[in-house]
């Protein structure tokens, strides 16, 4: 019995391990996408966005079948801005029929800027469908950043995409945002509610090299 419960505690514990290692891989993933950003010519003005949104959704693997059979998706962060700075990551999937990525493209890195306190409400709730809530404007950000933000007032969701350096004219209507507090309990090591990590008081030593990233940009 002794033995068994020992077995039992060692395959949780690589279990634990594991899931926390893909999750690492999430983190640093989305770091990269920021670098991605900072440095793409063509998009080199797409920081400002960053310094006026709510909140930024960081998927640095949008795949084909990567959400559900047939679909394309990935898996993020959801970091929203708070007195303090950004908040410490919250894990987010996404997926859809189709993103309708340019053709032969297999995966994008996607960032998606949540511009306004309604776009913020409505990414917050459970299965966040694109486009089936009313008044929600989204919008493609292409080489014309300024066209993004002009106008008497900003869109509620601004979506950056790129794949391999290339604009990837990535459409989101109809794709589902959905929280997933499992994977936020594996990183953080309790349970925990998305509300929890993203206005909280959660903190990891794991996510900071990512909070540095996006509070230097402001």
């Amino acid at each position: 019995m002794r033995g068994g419960a020992l077995l039992a505690a060692t395959l949780f514990a690589g279990r634990t391990a594991l899931a926390q290692t893909s999750q690492q891989v999430t983190v640093d993933g989305a770091r990269k996408v920021l670098n991605d950003l900072r440095h793409d010519k063509a998009f080199g003005n797409a920081t400002q966005l960053i310094r006026q949104a709510k909140a930024v959704f960081i998927v640095p693997k949008l795949i084909k079948g990567g959400f559900i059979v047939g679909g394309e998706g990935g898996n993020g962060v959801l970091m929203v801005r708070n007195r303090g700075g950004w908040s410490n990551p919250g894990f987010y999937a996404i997926g859809a029929v189709s993103f309708g990525l340019q053709a032969g493209l297999e995966q994008s890195e996607m960032i998606m800027l949540i511009m306004t306190q309604k776009g913020l409400d409505g990414v917050l709730r459970d299965q966040f469908k694109i486009g089936a809530q009313a008044g929600i404007a989204v919008v493609t950000l292409g080489s014309g950043v300024e066209g993004a933000i002009g106008g008497a007032s900003l869109p509620d969701v601004v979506v950056w995409s790129s794949s391999t350096g290339l604009y990837g004219g990535l459409t989101v209507d109809g794709s589902v945002i959905r929280a997933e507090p499992k994977k936020d309990a594996e990183f953080y090591g309790r349970p925990v509610t998305p509300r929890d990590v993203l206005f909280g008081t959660v903190e990891s030593s794991r996510a900071a090299p990512l909070r540095r990233e996006m509070n230097g940009i402001g």
